[in-house]
């Protein structure tokens, strides 16, 4: 078994970004199945390239992306990628898409294929928040979920695919008044939490995960 795992370069006039940094700390295998850890760029389309490529040379098993999701308190597994760019801010090669399908002609959504549920009840477990998401933005985090999603669907039936947000570090919301922050030890250690449950887990639990607004 083989699990690729990406995170994300600087965006948004950041200088650093936890989702790559989390993922370059995670070990090389975990319970005796390889990681295969990339760096992926904040660009429309590009991401997905870099995916693509890397999945052609490595035949993983699982996809699991990771992005930093700036205002959230807790990690949050997703559980939707819609298929829609409606980006508020440039990507880092200045382009910004409004209203723009990810696939034209493709699904309106995908359910995304990790057990979302149980890998927030065990990260809960090991006293780090966490929770179900029902949207990944409308920025690079979905294009990538989506982008991840519909190519299982129409290339490799048999590949699960995933996206987990983090939350900033501390570092990058010093001058972010009452913003939330996460450690970069800890968001490290959920990661790991998350791939231990995929590796473990093949369906998922069956509890509320829902929120009323």
């Amino acid at each position: 078994m083989k699990i690729l795992v990406s995170g994300f370069d600087p965006f948004g006039g950041e200088t650093i970004n936890p989702s790559i940094e989390a993922v370059k700390r995670l070990p090389d295998s975990i319970n005796g199945v390889e990681l295969i850890k990339i760096e992926v760029p904040t660009v429309v389309g590009k991401s997905i390239v870099v995916l693509n490529q890397a999945i052609e040379q490595y035949h993983p098993d699982v996809v699991l992306s990771v992005g930093q999701a700036g205002g959230r308190s807790d990690i949050t597994v997703e559980r939707i990628a819609i298929n829609i760019d409606d980006c508020r801010i440039c990507d880092n090669e200045g382009y910004q898409p409004v209203d723009v399908p990810i696939v034209i002609n493709g699904p309106d959504a995908y359910f995304l294929t990790l057990p979302i549920k149980s890998i927030v009840l065990n990260i809960q477990a090991h006293g780090i928040p966490a929770s179900v998401s029902n949207t990944a933005g409308t920025f690079i985090c979905n294009h990538v979920a989506y982008g991840m999603a519909h190519l299982a669907k129409i290339k490799y039936p048999n590949m699960r695919t995933g996206f987990i947000h983090i939350p900033f570090l501390p570092e990058q919301v010093i001058n972010k008044s009452s913003m939330p922050s996460m450690s970069l030890e800890m968001i490290t250690h959920a990661l790991e939490i998350a791939i231990q449950t995929i590796i473990e887990t093949n369906g998922d639990i069956k509890v509320t995960g829902g929120k009323i607004c």
